[in-house]
């Protein structure tokens, strides 16, 4: 009995040193990338988005201007446009829990300096001590939320040993999109993130309520979170079929129903008192006026206006009702897949799918929206990490001509390549690039038409000849210059190029997940 009791406090004090040593990890590499982004930043001098670049300055004046408008204003006109709350310069478009960051930003901004977040007369402020300042507050979001998440995830959820825990944990957190579009342009894209890795976590561990309310708090932050809320839906709903809707299932889904309207009034609240307010948040959150996609976006409407210009053969909203017909296609077999067996494999997988779809097919899509299909790839990195590094590879590349045009260039080879080498290295991508591994059985039951072919060699060597051309077009994009009747030469080959990437991936994985699943489990089931 000693023995065992030995055992025990040995394990337990293992598992805590182990997860010490990781957070202390965790931590040391956010500051020091935190470090080099800021030193990068008074070395290469407009290291942001739209510094220094009138009449609108970026992202990064952006998320200035939100602290500067609801520290300033009352909550009543924080949405609307107003003599001190030009809408057309950045007015706020995201929901609540977004302004409600932004005021405590602006708080803290306060003390340091008034002038940051001065009304009017800080308008485009820029300056290095408020450039490390902004950027300080996106790592103290990332270790209060998304990294937390991603370590508990990591451990809990995951296979393997130790070791190979940690190196999954390492490769999530080195991810270079997210890093780079939150550091570098400027965004706080890991705090939506971050809740909804939350609510992945704690329905995984069985939680459904806790996970529905963390959901809640992402959908509350970034209304594009919208891309997981089906396999959200369809999965919690499934369980609550399977349990019984006649007896348990039906309080399963009464306390998930109670706890996401509570979550939504809460933070809602300042707006229900004048259904004029909560009408104009909304109209503010979902604009259907910009049009179906921005900028050179590597989705499928933007790669087919190279051939057929859809925006100007097809009224707006014939775009928008038929993004919308082929996003619900597109999700629907992943989301029905989910709903008759809502297990945690099904879920991740779901996500996944569902995250590309949207991203693919559904209206007004922004080159940053593949980070929230990056989000749901990466928990697959222990199960199939050959085809995530891939993606998450592309995912980056796809954003190129946003770097370059925010001068981010040295940041993302630099980012790009030690996510790949690292990766590849810790996760033995190449090494486990077998059938069994990549799921591909399915693959030769569908091509029983063709000769056997060793699939694996052929993911392998088209992985290589990948990275060389995203390699070849990265260099091209910043040596070459395009011919004076095609400007846009290479952002659209980028583009492209990232998009046959995303199909490939999307088509990948909904075959994966009607496939045999594993025979190991891929979570940890706790009563």
């Amino acid at each position: 009995m000693l023995l065992c009791m030995n055992e025990c406090l040995l394990r337990v004090g293992c598992c805590c040193c182990c997860c010490c040593c990781c957070c202390v990890l965790v931590v040391l590499l956010s500051f020091t990338g935190a470090l080099v982004c800021h030193n990068s930043d008074l070395q290469l001098n407009d290291f942001c988005a739209g510094a220094g670049k009138p009449p609108m300055f970026g992202d990064y004046e952006a998320q200035r201007h939100w602290q500067e408008v609801t520290y300033n204003l009352p909550v009543q006109e924080w949405y609307f446009n107003t003599t001190d709350n030009d809408l057309n310069y950045w007015g706020l478009d995201y929901p609540p829990l977004t302004a409600y960051h932004s005021w405590v930003c602006a708080y803290i901004a306060k003390m340091i300096n008034p002038e940051w977040v001065e009304l009017h007369k800080s308008r485009a402020y820029e300056s290095p001590a408020h450039k490390l300042f902004m950027r300080a507050t996106v790592l103290v979001a990332d270790l209060l939320i998304y990294i937390p998440a991603v370590v508990l995830y990591c451990f809990y959820l995951t296979d393997g040993s130790s070791r190979k825990k940690v190196s999954t944990l390492f490769c999530f957190l080195l991810y270079p999109g997210l890093i780079l579009i939150d550091y570098g342009h400027f965004q706080y894209n890991a705090v939506s993130q971050g809740f909804a890795l939350w609510g992945i976590l704690a329905l995984g561990l069985g939680w459904d309520a806790l996970g529905s309310m963390a959901f809640s708090l992402a959908l509350n932050y970034k209304q594009m979170e919208l891309y997981h809320a089906l396999p959200f839906f369809c999965y919690l709903l499934g369980k609550c079929v399977k349990t019984g809707l006649t007896g348990r299932g039906f309080f399963m889904l009464l306390r998930i129903a109670v706890t996401v309207l509570v979550s939504f009034a809460l933070c809602w609240l300042p707006f229900l008192s004048d259904p004029s307010q909560a009408l104009q948040v909304v109209r503010r959150i979902f604009p259907v006026a910009r049009g179906l996609f921005e900028d050179k976006v590597a989705n499928t409407w933007c790669s087919l206006n190279v051939l057929i210009k859809i925006r100007f053969i097809l009224s707006r909203d014939s775009q928008l009702y038929l993004s919308l017909v082929c996003t619900l296609l597109a999700v629907l077999p992943s989301s029905i897949k989910l709903l008759t067996k809502p297990d945690f494999w099904q879920f991740k997988l779901a996500l996944a799918n569902s995250s590309l779809a949207f991203f693919l097919f559904s209206y007004q899509v922004h080159e940053k929206s593949i980070l929230l299909a990056a989000l749901p790839v990466c928990l697959l990195l222990n199960d199939l990490p050959l085809v995530v590094i891939w993606f998450l590879q592309a995912s980056t590349f796809s954003m190129l001509p946003l770097f370059l045009k925010d001068g981010l260039l040295v940041p993302y080879v630099v980012t790009s390549a030690g996510f790949l080498f690292f990766s590849v290295y810790l996760l033995s991508a190449l090494e486990r690039c077998t059938e069994d591994e990549l799921r591909l059985g399915a693959y030769h039951k569908l091509l029983f038409f063709l000769p056997k072919m060793d699939l694996a060699c052929m993911m392998r060597w088209k992985f290589y000849v990948s990275i060389a051309a995203m390699a070849g077009l990265s260099v091209a994009s910043v040596a070459l210059v395009p011919p004076p009747h095609l400007p846009d030469l290479f952002p659209v080959l980028v583009s492209v190029t990232a998009f046959l990437h995303f199909l490939g991936t999307f088509i990948y994985l909904n075959i994966v997940q009607f496939s045999r699943p594993p025979t190991r489990k891929s979570q940890k089931k706790i009563n």
